[in-house]
């Protein structure tokens, strides 16, 4: 076999594939590392296995929110067809579907652990035994992704913890179940298991609310619907010791004021770390980044890194933990090796993200406090996401917020945050009046259908006074 190619990308996640199929396409020959499975953690056990759960959840909440609707549901969600669904869409956690993907793009497929091993050299433990050396004409780039953080909790690690993995690959359905951690990963699975049956859900959060990388009224509308479904949040708080009895008995979490939970699984989802501890970086002079995030120039290429050949892209690089970012990411580096000019743009101060709670929040861009932060001279408006028509029809109850931050002397959003249920469909067209920069005059001119709930805009346009 040719151990010799133009470009070669270690990780065959989202980021990866698609900084490996940009090169392709532009006629450069590619092979690509991955030790585990191709389409990587989200597809196997982040979003796509996530949100299939949510699903069911979601469905019923809304039927409940239409009269005439809400008296059809008679039943409660059928977990194992949930469970079934869930391993469809993650093909049985088999690759099989990826890999043709490859095939038709001539890309080379390495199973095994890719380290660097010198300036535009790969060195791969394979898994099948033995090692093979390959060679990059132009680029290496890193796709290697992120792990989940296990806090030094007392007892935590040896009380065999759920993370993102086990949650999302779960085969039975707990009783009782402690989340540590209030972000997105903790209050998504929360929230979902409580629907899916779980009895007893509770969320421990360190910090003074949920989601505290949005603006303060998501997580405060999130805490809200978690007591209504029975969720119990405890915020500004932390865990300082972990115990589970016998090999697979309950785990008991207990708090720093000496009160305890319990669960038959705890899920901690309190953080992620860049998998670059073993991938080599000692062999490029780049030792002291080991175990670290890839500090990446505008067209991702590793800093520090001489010659310009060591790209990074996706959570490794820690610009944006997100699947979509990380694809956005993959086709910079895949153009940028192509010899086109082309930079990141989208990655500083205007990135999209949604966590998928019901409320669902979806946000570009700065909140707030961020573009206060940075100096701008900012206006706030805010309106009822559920007072527009389009809210009223699609059922009772449909509550939550939508809010813009303009630059005043610019006149342009910076940032805007929508709550409610599917309001996940709202942000596409913040994203993209965030990343034109367009004017709030010409906005103004952007006339929503009626009735949709995007109807919010214009109102929001009309609080700012056009």
């Amino acid at each position: 076999m040719a151990d010799e190619f133009d470009v070669i990308v270690i990780g065959a996640g989202p980021p990866g594939e698609n900084a490996a199929g940009r090169a392709a396409d532009g006629g450069l020959s590619v092979a690509m590392v991955e030790e585990r499975l191709v389409g990587g953690e989200c597809t196997f056990y982040g979003c796509v296995p996530s949100k299939t759960l949510i699903r069911p959840g979601d469905v019923l909440a809304a039927a409940r929110r239409v009269p005439g609707a809400a008296e059809a549901i008679t039943a409660s969600i059928d977990v194992k067809a949930a469970f079934a669904q869930r391993d469809y869409m993650t093909s049985d956690w088999s690759d099989r579907t990826q890999t043709p993907w490859l095939d038709s793009e001539g890309i080379e497929l390495v199973r095994g652990h890719g380290r660097l091993a010198g300036d535009r050299k790969v060195e791969v433990e394979l898994k099948d035994g033995g090692t093979r050396r390959l060679t990059a004409r132009k680029a290496v780039v890193m796709a290697c992704g992120s792990m989940p953080v296990i806090p030094r909790i007392p007892g935590l690690r040896e009380s065999k913890p759920w993370d993102n993995t086990d949650i999302t690959s779960a085969k039975e359905l707990p009783r009782r179940l402690v989340v540590l951690g209030g972000g997105a990963i903790g209050a998504e699975m929360a929230q979902c298991f409580r629907r899916l049956g779980s009895e007893e859900v509770t969320v421990i959060e360190g910090g003074e609310r949920l989601l505290a990388r949005e603006e303060p009224f998501a997580g405060r509308e999130v805490d809200a619907a978690f007591e209504r479904e029975g969720i119990r949040v405890l915020t500004g708080v932390r865990c300082t010791a972990v115990r589970r009895e016998g090999a697979d008995g309950p785990v008991t979490a207990v708090l720093e004021d000496g009160r305890e939970f319990v669960g038959e699984e705890i899920l901690v989802s309190v953080g992620r770390r860049p998998r670059t501890a073993d991938v080599g970086l000692d062999t490029v002079g780049l030792e002291d980044l080991a175990g670290e995030w890839l500090s990446v120039d505008d067209r991702l290429r590793v800093q520090g890194a001489s010659g310009g050949w060591l790209y990074a892209v996706g959570d490794c690089n820690g610009l944006a933990l997100l699947t979509h970012m990380g694809k956005y990411q993959g086709r910079i580096a895949g153009d940028v090796i192509l010899g086109k000019d082309i930079r990141d743009v989208a990655d500083h101060d205007k990135v999209p993200r949604i966590t998928f709670t019901d409320p669902q929040i979806a946000a570009v861009g700065l909140t707030e406090q961020q573009a206060r932060e940075k100096g701008i001279d900012v206006r706030v408006v805010t309106y009822p996401t559920g007072n527009v028509a389009g809210a009223y029809v699609r059922g009772n109850d449909i509550n939550g917020t939508s809010q813009i931050v303009v630059d005043q002397r610019r006149r342009v959003v910076v940032g805007a945050t929508f709550t409610g249920p599917d309001v996940q469909e709202l942000l596409h067209s913040a994203t993209v009046a965030v990343i034109a920069e367009v004017p709030v005059d010409t906005l103004w001119h952007a006339v929503p259908s009626f009735p949709t709930v995007s109807e919010v805009w214009l109102r929001l346009l009309e609080a700012y006074g056009l």
